[in-house]
């Protein structure tokens, strides 16, 4: 963890912004266009990227409807897809979350909603918070046209409602690839919430989403571990 534990001092510095942030932020509209129900019911997936993977991944293992919320890498070549290449910037990757969901229970235009409110701060260029480097960009990789169309549309709604006060700078790119992260950064949160970082900048995203999307929060988060642990 050499970049992150690098940045505790500065995430200490953010902790006031960070916790005055946790209390006023407040939920955006839904989506005017959203993908069509699917009444089949078979899983789909949302790549994004919005900083530091933790907590991201964190606030959809929290979310109904999520299968599982895995943290990895996703912009850059497959050879370069691990963290002490990404951390330095330069290999295209951004740190990203593969959400895998029921859209019977939460649609995709949904997941955006709480991308853009509660998992990050989508007008900080190719940075959140202590963390800075385009490896933190705030991207959506699409999947299809279906995805592009809605994930385009919500940004232009929200930009043109003034709903931030700064324009956002959120990318939308095609997915290539998605590449899972290494063993130790799965689940981080929920094995390391005493950990500063934790604290300042992912636990307040949590509880923003505890209060702002209460039909959606669920208390006890799908983990990596146990999707992947043996029936």
């Amino acid at each position: 963890m050499p970049t992150k534990l690098s940045s505790m001092f500065a995430a200490t510095l953010f902790f006031a912004s960070t916790v005055f942030a946790a209390q006023a932020v407040e939920i955006i509209p839904a989506p005017v266009v959203d993908m069509p129900e699917t009444p089949s019911g078979n899983l789909q997936t949302a790549i994004l990227a919005d900083g530091c993977f933790w907590g991201v991944q964190a606030v959809f293992q929290h979310v109904k409807g999520v299968e599982s919320a895995v943290s990895g890498y996703s912009g850059g070549d497959k050879a370069t897809a691990q963290y002490d290449d990404v951390s330095s910037g330069r290999t295209g990757h951004a740190e990203s979350v593969k959400i895998t969901f029921n859209p019977r229970i939460i649609t995709y235009g949904q997941i955006l909603r709480i991308y853009f409110a509660v998992a990050h701060d989508p007008t900080q260029l190719d940075r959140q918070g202590p963390d800075v480097g385009t490896q933190y960009r705030s991207a959506i990789f699409y999947g299809d046209d279906l995805q592009q169309s809605v994930a385009r549309s919500y940004v232009a709604q929200l930009d043109q409602a003034h709903v931030f006060k700064q324009r956002i700078v959120t990318r939308v790119e095609p997915l290539q690839a998605f590449y899972p992260a290494e063993s130790y950064h799965q689940d981080y949160l929920a094995h390391h919430s005493n950990n500063p970082y934790i604290v300042f900048n992912d636990l307040p995203k949590l509880e923003n989403l505890k209060n702002l999307f209460p039909d959606f929060y669920r208390a006890e988060p799908k983990l990596v571990a146990a999707v992947r642990s043996p029936s």
